[in-house]
């Protein structure tokens, strides 16, 4: 059997790498992504003061630190059994339109769109931000950083801080919106909203306009019918910021939504010997390898997997490219892994209109920002969704205000098994009796980056780390093995 293997994947948040493995035919029998990365939050923030939950978890990662940051907000909301003031809760939403704004542009520009602007199989060296800069000119390139900026400073006006925010605190938020603070944000979401209506066109003129691009983005051959999970309001319309878990199933139809403080009764993880990301799945359907179909409790997360599990989008521009897209599809669930990105784009609209309506709102430079906390604390969940998908922060709070317990269950762990089907059934549509080249390579991870995975949030530890080191002399040969940094243990 031969093995190939892409390391390391380019173009993502975090490192991994994939292996592939192929049959005497040459045809591919498997494939997998392998996460090298440890995140350790679950075990060194026990015995934290719950309050520094906000800023502690932020650190995560640097591209979605606002997912993080207003989850365990919320997650101290519940805890603490307080309810934030209706202005606080509009703030926190807006700044995380900021946050939804910048991260779908990065990784519409920087991530994804070279394989779209400047062709899958081009040179390597081409396939990055410079190379769609020698396709798309310099003044586009300009407009891209300059809208990622707005939304990066829309989150920093809020948060305190363009990266890491600083505002959350159970009932509210600590900082309010001055009239000349209000006024610069809604001239930027303005903006905003203009270059996100150019942008989707810019996608659809490449994607729709080339067969090839068409073919790959609408083929069934490249499609997993799944589970699709995604928050909702009362209407089911999709929401970035709070509601219900809405799941619907791999036929469209609605499967179970939940309050968030209930997801345990519908979410478990599977640890698999060859990860340390683990695969949630559906109780109630339960886990049946990664396989694809109604019988398997897997689920898809994050832009695709909202635009199926809601009914419609509450802001009227976005609305009517979740309109086109279903058009262009024939109707729901659509299961083609490349048709993240196009909804990837119609949230981004949705996020500028959104940040609109928000920094417009009657009462939007009040000071009502925080109710008092008067009850004792006790467990605490928090769900948003995070640009890449459904994010969970899950906190018991003990005496003293200490974290007793808690787990996080990030977008990225909860796309971990649909990712890993995607990467195999592009491998098997593009290898073929063992004929590939780094073209080739580079469209399997298309199909991994669709997903816009976060590494660095999606690992976990349980208990000990199996850490093994080997030490090699010039020639290779093992000399010394320390494993979890015992020697001999």
């Amino acid at each position: 059997m031969e093995r190939l293997t892409i390391d390391p994947i380019t173009r993502l948040e975090g490192h991994g790498k994939i292996e592939i493995f192929l049959d005497d035919k040459g045809d591919v029998e498997e494939a997998y992504l392998q996460v090298p990365e440890i995140r350790g939050f679950e075990t060194f923030c026990r015995g934290r003061r719950a309050e520094l939950m906000p800023q502690l978890t932020s650190r995560i990662c640097g591209v979605c630190p606002v997912a993080h940051h207003v989850a365990s907000t919320k997650a101290l909301d519940s805890a603490f059994g307080v309810k934030p003031t209706p202005l606080a809760e509009d703030l926190r939403e807006l700044l995380y339109m900021g946050y939804i704004i910048y991260d779908h542009i990065l990784h519409f520009y920087f991530l994804a769109s070279p394989d779209f602007i400047v062709g899958p199989r081009a040179a390597a060296e081409k396939r990055n931000i410079l190379g769609v800069l020698e396709k798309v000119g310099l003044d586009t390139v300009n407009k891209v950083i300059k809208h990622r900026a707005y939304g990066q400073k829309i989150t920093e006006i809020l948060g305190g801080k363009a990266t890491h925010p600083v505002c959350g605190m159970p009932g509210g938020i600590s900082k309010g919106l001055n009239d000349e603070e209000r006024n610069e944000i809604e001239k930027m979401a303005l903006s905003c909203l203009d270059f996100s209506k150019g942008t989707i066109e810019l996608f659809k003129n490449i994607a729709l306009s080339n067969e090839g691009y068409k073919r790959l983005i609408s083929s069934k051959r490249l499609a997993l019918s799944t589970y699709n999970m995604g928050l909702v309001d009362e209407d089911n319309k999709l929401n970035f910021y709070k509601g219900k878990v809405r799941v619907t199933a791999p036929d469209g139809s609605e499967f179970i939504k939940f309050e968030q403080e209930d997801y345990r009764e519908y979410i478990s993880e599977k640890v698999l010997p060859w990860s340390y990301v683990k695969v949630p799945y559906l109780k109630n359907v339960g886990y049946q390898g990664l396989k694809d179909g109604s019988k398997s409790g897997l689920y898809r997360v994050g832009p695709l997997g909202r635009i199926n599990a809601a009914e419609g989008i509450a802001t009227p521009l976005a609305q009517k490219e979740y309109e086109e897209i279903i058009d262009f599809y024939h109707g729901k669930p659509i299961n083609q892994t490349l048709a993240y990105h196009w909804a990837r784009l119609i949230e981004l609209i949705y996020a500028s209109e959104r940040a609109l309506e928000l920094v417009k709102k009657e009462g939007i430079t009040g000071n009502t920002l925080r109710n008092p906390i008067t009850e004792n604390p006790g467990r605490g969940v928090g769900i948003v969704e995070a640009a890449r998908g459904t994010l969970i922060h899950d906190y018991t709070v003990g005496e003293n205000d200490l974290i007793e317990d808690l787990n996080l269950i990030v977008a990225t762990t909860n796309n971990n098994g649909v990712i890993n089907m995607a990467i195999r059934q592009a491998a098997s549509a593009f290898i073929h009796k063992g004929k590939y080249d780094d073209g080739i390579f580079n469209m399997v991870e298309m199909f991994f980056r669709a997903f816009d995975p976060c590494m660095a949030c999606a690992s976990h530890q349980l208990g000990k780390v199996p850490l093994q080191i080997n030490l090699r002399n010039k020639e290779g040969k093992i000399i010394d093995t320390l494993v979890n940094f015992k020697k001999g243990e």
